[in-house]
């Protein structure tokens, strides 16, 4: 069930609570059938059976679609999405990219300006030097500011 929930969730990704909570419900039901887990709380489902929140696994998504533009992986002009911060002394990691401002609420939610947020958030233990390794260091990264299911 999970690939057809996680169909382009780079292009369409969920932004109001109400959405979100409905895509999550889907999990929700099916871990609360498990027999053993039935009288424990769905974050509690989610750790036992060491399981993402769809949630998480949507920005998991965007952040790798995201390293693989920066990179050149796939074959999108990085430069026609994102301009690159060139401040010289910046926390975190060196490939922090430059947030304009959005004045209208609908583009707010659209891959490119929901993902440099969590895209600078990503701390200098990240590791860049290729996809499967940024990968594994996501797992690593705490993202439950950006997170209604932690």
């Amino acid at each position: 069930m999970r690939p057809l929930l996680q169909y382009n969730s780079v292009i369409w990704s969920p932004s109001l609570i109400k959405d979100i909570d409905l895509i999550e419900q889907i999990q929700r039901r099916f871990t609360k059938r498990l027999r053993c887990l039935d009288g424990v709380a769905y974050t509690g489902r989610l750790r036992r059976l060491n399981l993402p929140s769809l949630e998480l696994r949507r920005l998991h998504l965007d952040s790798v679609f995201c390293y693989k533009i920066v990179f050149g992986i796939v074959h999108v002009n990085s430069d026609d999405l994102f301009t690159f911060n060139t401040a010289a002394h910046t926390r975190g990691h060196g490939y922090k990219l430059y947030k304009p401002r959005c004045v209208s609420s609908v583009r707010r939610n659209f891959f490119i300006e929901r993902i440099i947020n969590v895209w600078n958030f990503l701390p200098h233990t990240v590791d860049f030097s290729s996809l499967s390794t940024f990968k594994r260091s996501l797992n690593r990264v705490d993202f439950s500011a950006f997170l209604r299911y932690a």
